[in-house]
């Protein structure tokens, strides 16, 4: 039996492979939008005022709408992943490791085929930890 690990923020999922207690990483998915500033993910750069000779003004608007727009796209982007990986046969279950805010976000685009082969969740961010601390987080080691 194949269990992946998917151990994730919003800019990056790791995925390991556990198969006869031995854990190997497979996968590393990116998402650098959400690590940029959000001023310039917005159409206009860094919000420069149009005019000539005039201060740098910011762009108005909520920071945290475009920053979870991003991540909403960066969950979508790995419960296709998983869905791909267990309609594909690759994966018997899924283990989820994920900061608290994305792991919510994760389980709202996961199909339900997908969240039922959920067979724990950590709610942690362990997404730069070393695979022995993950594997020391979730009882593996």
């Amino acid at each position: 039996m194949t269990t992946y690990i998917v151990v994730t923020d919003a800019a990056r999922a790791r995925v390991f492979a556990r198969d006869a207690g031995v854990l190997n990483e497979i996968e590393d998915l990116a998402h650098p939008e959400s690590r940029e500033h959000t001023g310039d993910l917005r159409t206009g750069g860094k919000g420069e005022a149009g005019g000539g000779g005039g201060p740098n003004l910011r762009q108005t608007g909520n920071d945290d709408a475009t920053s979870e727009k991003h991540a909403m796209f960066f969950a979508k982007e790995v419960a296709d992943y998983l869905k791909n990986a267990r309609s594909q046969g690759k994966a018997d279950s899924f283990v989820i490791v994920a900061a608290p805010k994305f792991l919510g976000q994760l389980r709202d685009k996961m199909d339900s085929n997908t969240r039922d082969m959920v067979i724990k969740e950590l709610d942690k961010d362990l997404s730069k930890a070393s695979k022995e601390q993950i594997a020391e987080a979730l009882g593996y080691a």
